[in-house]
């Protein structure tokens, strides 16, 4: 079987750019049954290094996908259609897209698969675009991409439930294909990388809380930064930090960052607020590792990956009980409503005074993590393609 790939989101920072590129990686390393051919722009080529035993594809376009896709941007339909020329060129029997972030049409007689990993700009259009043009095309590719696909492929039975209800879509056209963390989040010992990283960060000798992942608006990070304020009033924690690890220069995403730091300012924390900017895996796992505790206050989450990340480095979690996180972390952590700011300072503070507690939250977190592995997640993902083209 020749299956052709859009691997456009490859360099991409966020959740569905490290689904492409882990899932890929695992695919190209199990399946040595089947032909792979990547197709990217030449940006992303240009920038990444991809497995030795597929076909690159490198297609030219004015403007990289994951840019021109972005919350603020749109894709041309020159770029498009260099894109969609492209593949069919080739004898394709399957076409497979990881994020719909990047989707174009296929015109190729081969089967297509298609990923949809939430239905959050459906649910939370204006946390997600800046104006209604933007929402209007982004509905657009979504539509024609649905119209187009033999097979829907998401993240978690919520998202799968999610786009049943939002979108008409059959039970038998949807495939769930979990997520799993990457190798560097694991149990770390105290080292000189762990000194250096906190050092960076102003985190030496400091507790402190931790946040991984966008900054836009449905993270719910206004809630997060206000439950926080009132937490270090009380004595016991008046000398933690939050952590606030993600992207917010260079994020495709619509970004609450303006708007959160002023609330930081007002709150009068921001002595008490690190905003870290991107930083690589092996930073980041450190500070999962050295964090007293992880929280997840989003009010919608498709996977939500930075909890297993969390989990695997042995990190307490609490989150919110909405969207797909209570499926994710089940009986590791625990849960609170995402709109209501007081019942989350309390689950916040209980967790924070009970160091029992956390430490039966660790054990099971690093129990749980053993489900979310990245080659199961690539054998889920080459018995949908088998039954795709045998059906």
């Amino acid at each position: 079987m020749r299956i052709g790939v859009d691997a456009c989101c490859w360099s991409n920072r966020r959740g569905f750019g490290r689904f492409t590129r882990e899932l890929l990686t695992a695919l190209a390393k199990i399946d040595d049954r089947n032909e792979y051919r990547f197709f990217v722009d030449q940006q992303t080529a240009i920038e990444n290094q991809f497995p030795k035993n597929i076909t690159l594809v490198t297609v030219s376009t004015r403007v990289a996908p994951t840019q021109a896709a972005s919350s603020s941007g749109r894709r041309s339909i020159s770029d498009l259609l260099r894109m969609t020329r492209s593949v069919a060129k080739h004898s394709i029997d399957l076409f497979f897209f990881p994020a719909i972030y990047s989707y174009f049409p296929v015109w190729n007689r081969a089967k297509i698969a298609v990923t949809i990993h939430d239905m959050t700009p459906a649910r939370f259009a204006r946390s997600i675009f800046p104006d209604k043009k933007l929402e209007f095309f982004w509905n657009l590719k979504e539509k024609i991409a649905l119209h187009q696909s033999d097979r829907i492929v998401t993240v978690s039975q919520y998202s799968k439930q999610q786009i049943m209800e939002h979108r008409g879509i059959t039970e038998s056209r949807i495939s769930v294909v979990s997520e799993a963390a990457g190798e560097a989040f694991q149990v770390l010992p105290e080292n000189e990388k762990r000194v250096e990283v906190l050092s960076r960060f102003g985190l030496t000798g400091n507790r402190y809380l931790l946040n991984v992942g966008g900054i836009s608006p449905h993270k719910n990070l206004q809630a997060l930064a206000k439950a926080f304020s009132q937490l270090v009033q009380d004595p016991s924690f008046s000398e933690y930090k939050l952590v606030l690890a993600g992207d917010f220069e260079k994020d495709s995403f619509y970004s609450d960052y303006d708007v959160l730091q002023k609330l930081v300012e007002q709150l009068q924390i921001r002595n008490r607020i690190v905003f870290t900017g991107y930083i690589d895996d092996e930073a980041l796992a450190h500070l999962y590792n050295s964090a007293v505790l992880f929280v997840f206050p989003s009010l919608q989450e498709g996977f939500g990956l930075p909890a297993v990340e969390a989990m695997a480095c042995g990190t307490p979690i609490v989150a919110s009980d909405a969207g797909s996180l209570p499926e994710i972390i089940g009986d590791a952590g625990e849960f609170f409503d995402p709109d209501n700011s007081k019942q989350m300072l309390e689950t916040i503070r209980r967790v924070l005074s009970d160091e029992s507690l956390r430490h039966q939250m660790r054990a099971r977190g690093l129990e749980r993590v053993k489900d979310f592995q990245w080659e199961k997640a690539a054998r889920q993902t080459l018995q949908i393609f088998e039954s795709m083209i045998t059906s």
